[in-house]
């Protein structure tokens, strides 16, 4: 691109008649306005860029340190920052957990409303258990979680029970009628 914007062409060489010397053009001369402009332009792309290596040199440094840490909890690991593991640390209690147990600590504080290390020794405790059981034998683990299931719910689920409490009760089989029904479609 020339100095003033505007893109520079070059021109054709043009068909000369036999026998008559080809002149040459004559140079294009440059005018002082658009020296000028030329001049600015550089001189605002040397300020964009200086300003660039200002704005990079205050940046605050990035802590370059990265290091594995292990959850206390489930014993999976992450790529953190010191700095992070220390926040990580003073919020739960001097140990430092993984951003999945996190959750299930502060959801199991705000749910129980107990403290964050009440929570945080029955996150502890539910984490150890499948370590142990879980991972082992995941199907003892599921019938386990069952079992948990239903001793939390508290009820029967016999249709004598709900018939007892209001709620619907199963009167008879529908496999009669079904029978029935498919018995007469045969016929």
């Amino acid at each position: 691109m020339a100095p003033n914007g505007d893109a520079a062409v070059a021109a054709a060489p043009e068909a000369v008649p036999m026998g008559r010397p080809r002149q040459q053009p004559k140079p294009r001369r440059i005018s002082m306005e658009g020296l000028q402009r030329a001049m600015s332009d550089l001189a605002l792309e040397f300020t964009k860029k200086a300003a660039v290596v200002d704005a990079a040199a205050k940046l605050p440094a990035v802590s370059e340190q990265v290091d594995d840490a292990r959850c206390e909890c489930c014993g999976m690991t992450e790529e953190c920052s010191a700095e992070y593991v220390r926040r990580v640390r003073e919020r739960y209690c001097g140990r430092w957990v993984c951003g999945l147990c996190a959750a299930a600590v502060t959801d199991e504080a705000d749910r129980s409303r107990s403290t964050t290390e009440e929570a945080l020794a029955a996150h502890i405790a539910v984490c150890g258990r499948f370590n142990r059981l879980g991972r082992a034998n995941p199907v003892l683990m599921q019938t386990e979680a069952m079992r948990e299931i239903f001793r939390k719910r508290g009820k029967s689920n016999s249709p004598r029970d709900s018939a007892n409490t209001g709620g619907l009760a199963r009167s008879s089989s529908c496999m009669s009628a079904i029978t029935k029904d498919l018995n007469c479609s045969m016929k």
